[in-house]
């Protein structure tokens, strides 16, 4: 266990988190006399600070992004297959307790056992040492997949495309034009259209006017064959 809290950067005053984090159901089932907790109720607390940790991150790090695509963003990397891959970086499958016929299934491999770990080590991390401790653990993950793009995740700035299109044709002209807004102040929406000179040729929604905007500009390329 020492290995690896010195690959998370980080030694728990509360050893028992770390293992229960570290068990697998399996384990704790073929040992029942010894009444082990497995890392299932860990892996649910874990996963809410995650998407936190992520949501917190990716709001104040990416301002021009429309509510949307964060969640798209996000998605990408709270995700199975990610969290696998971050699992793997740690080699997590050596440390985790599993039962005899679930080693032999190749259960230290397996992206559900793996990724279920790895959430369950947040929020270990979480109990220990607080969400600061948590949030830089999993950052240290996160902030280098957004950056390579390995996500599967490139955010578009559709008006800025649209924009570069019509551009090629002098004497083209872009107008967004705000056609509807409603609901209460906390949840509002708004419905944007996108004009070339005269004509309509986008449409879109969104709970805040760029949002709006750039759906709008989304379906006009959409419609354009881009």
């Amino acid at each position: 266990m020492d290995e690896l809290e010195k690959k998370i950067n980080y030694h728990f005053k509360n050893k028992e988190l770390l293992t229960e984090a570290l068990t697998h159901s399996s384990y704790a089932n073929e040992h029942k006399k010894m009444h082990l907790k497995y890392n299932e109720r860990l892996e649910f607390l874990g996963d809410a600070v995650l998407s936190i940790s992520v949501s917190d991150y990716i709001f104040k790090n990416c301002p021009n992004y429309p509510e949307g695509d964060l969640t798209k963003l996000r998605a990408s990397l709270v995700c199975e297959k990610t969290l696998f891959i971050f699992a793997k970086e740690l080699e997590l499958g050596k440390y985790i307790l599993l039962s005899n016929g679930e080693k032999k299934g190749g259960g230290a491999e397996r992206p559900s056992i793996l990724s279920d770990a790895f959430e369950a080590l947040i929020a270990a991390i979480y109990l220990d040492g607080g969400m600061k401790e948590a949030s830089k653990f999993v950052l240290s993950f996160v902030v280098p997949e957004i950056k390579n793009h390995s996500v599967g995740f490139v955010f578009r700035d559709y008006k800025t495309k649209l924009q570069e299109i019509i551009q090629r044709n002098p004497g083209e002209k872009l107008n967004y034009v705000l056609v509807d807004e409603s609901g209460p102040d906390h949840n509002k929406h708004f419905v944007v259209e996108v004009h070339l000179n005269s004509n309509v040729i986008g449409k879109g929604g969104g709970r805040s006017k760029k949002e709006a905007e750039q759906q709008a500009a989304r379906e006009a390329l959409e419609l354009m064959g881009y």
